[in-house]
């Protein structure tokens, strides 16, 4: 009798957007942080569809970005129209919840639940992009991370209707 184990299914965030709008989101990122490389920016905005793809996964955790990929985030969160996309096909728009900065509100274990519920969602974090608010090795102009949001911060079912952001 022989056992198998097979290996988690490992899925590719470029699947979530098409070349060129990823593309369109990945010029935001570089756009607001003059000298970042195309490389660094893209990375970055792959990690926000790695974080929308979780949220949708585990719409009740309290998932948040860093500080790093809250910078993808907002890039993405102003291309509402490719947003909706993946949103739709993965059955959650995330919303964004606006606060005022405050790094005395960091919960490290917020990064870690995030990070785990990414590789649940079937994709790998990159944990360069998910250190805390005062690591700077990536230099981004986001000055903070957000709380996450509740369940009123979440749309499920089709969602590309769903009106300004």
């Amino acid at each position: 009798m022989s056992t198998t184990t097979e290996a988690p299914v490992t899925r590719d965030a470029r699947d979530l957007l098409p070349p060129d709008e990823l593309a369109a989101v990945t010029a935001t990122v570089q756009l607001n942080n003059p000298g970042m490389t195309w490389g660094v920016a893209e990375e970055i905005a792959l990690e926000a569809l790695k974080f929308e793809a979780a949220r949708a996964a585990h719409p009740n955790a309290r998932l948040k970005p860093s500080r790093v990929v809250d910078e993808g985030w907002h890039a993405l969160i102003l291309h509402t129209r490719v947003k909706a996309k993946p949103a739709t096909r993965l059955g959650l728009f995330v919303h964004h919840v606006p606060e005022a900065p405050d790094t005395g509100r960091h919960d490290p274990e917020a990064l870690t639940r995030t990070q785990a519920a990414i590789t649940a969602a079937g994709f790998i974090p990159r944990p360069a992009m998910w250190v805390g608010p005062s690591d700077t090795s990536i230099p981004v102009a986001a000055g903070c991370e957000h709380s996450p949001p509740g369940p009123e911060g979440s749309c499920t079912g089709d969602c590309s209707n769903t009106g300004p952001n």
